[in-house]
């Protein structure tokens, strides 16, 4: 792969996707920038990738991932779009901002040019990431080849249509610091009931990990797995009543559509 994909943003999840991209990309092929520019810097280290700016990256690179917050597009692009404007080569810009459309990225970079709206998360580090991708027309199918062979050490990447890449980011997105929570609960639980904390806390992950992946290659319904672990008036079934009394599932999909309200308000 000879392409070369630039970063302006290195936090958590800009991080994340540079991190799976330069386990497929040589690291030459990579250049990283953020505001803190130790941030880049101590990336970079560990990738053996390239530091610069953001105006570089936008003239440069072939794939431009912006990992800014929502509320930093407008400086970003007035401090880039000139760059974007004088360049006659070919470019994607990579948009992994919450609530931000692919229309309002064209307005930004005010000119026409292939854009990927993608909503990624953080396990993407650990190659067990979720990417939702959704593209413009202008993506060519070499542009779109050559963007997810640059994340196959990501996780799983699937196209899903702009209106619903919001209600799918709900989940996807914000649903692993929702599992974080359940985990550490789960632990916290068995620690309450006399377990050490450091076998709490790897029990309650490797039955996540173990439960995560019944659920997909069972091709199951998660209700009829979970009937499966409830015997008749064992231990399992009494900590679903003792759930439900909670209201657990109730509070989840209130996580979800919360996090969904939220993005749409970041769009207005």
């Amino acid at each position: 792969m000879k392409e070369t994909f630039g970063f302006i943003g290195c936090g958590n999840m800009g991080g994340a996707l540079a991190s799976a991209v330069a386990k497929t990309v040589p690291s030459a092929q990579i250049t990283l920038c953020d505001a803190l520019a130790e941030k880049a810097e101590t990336l970079a280290d560990t990738l053996s990738a390239n530091v610069s700016d953001a105006k570089i990256i936008a003239q440069e690179c072939d794939f431009i991932f912006l990992g800014v917050k929502p509320q930093g597009f407008e400086a970003l692009f007035e401090e880039i779009r000139p760059v974007l404007r004088s360049r006659e080569d070919d470019f994607v810009l990579v948009s992994m901002a919450a609530g931000v459309s692919i229309s309002t990225v064209e307005k930004l970079a005010g000119i026409e040019c292939p854009v990927i709206r993608i909503m990624p998360n953080t396990p993407v580090s650990v190659e067990e990431g979720m990417i939702l991708y959704t593209t413009n027309d202008k993506v060519s199918d070499e542009q779109l080849k050559a963007f997810k062979s640059s994340l196959l050490c990501a996780g799983v990447i699937d196209a899903i249509s702009e209106d619903k890449i919001d209600a799918a980011s709900a989940l996807s997105g914000c649903g692993p610091a929702f599992v974080y929570m359940f985990a550490e609960a789960l632990a916290d639980g068995a620690v309450e009931c006399g377990l050490m904390r450091d076998k709490a806390n790897l029990y309650a992950a490797q039955t996540l990990i173990g439960a995560a992946k019944l659920l997909i290659e069972s091709d199951k319904h998660p209700g009829q797995l979970k009937d499966e672990v409830c015997s008749p008036g064992g231990t399992t079934i009494a900590g679903v009543h003792a759930l439900e009394d909670g209201g657990f599932r109730a509070s989840v999909l209130n996580a979800v559509t919360a996090s969904y309200q939220k993005t749409l308000k970041l769009k207005k």
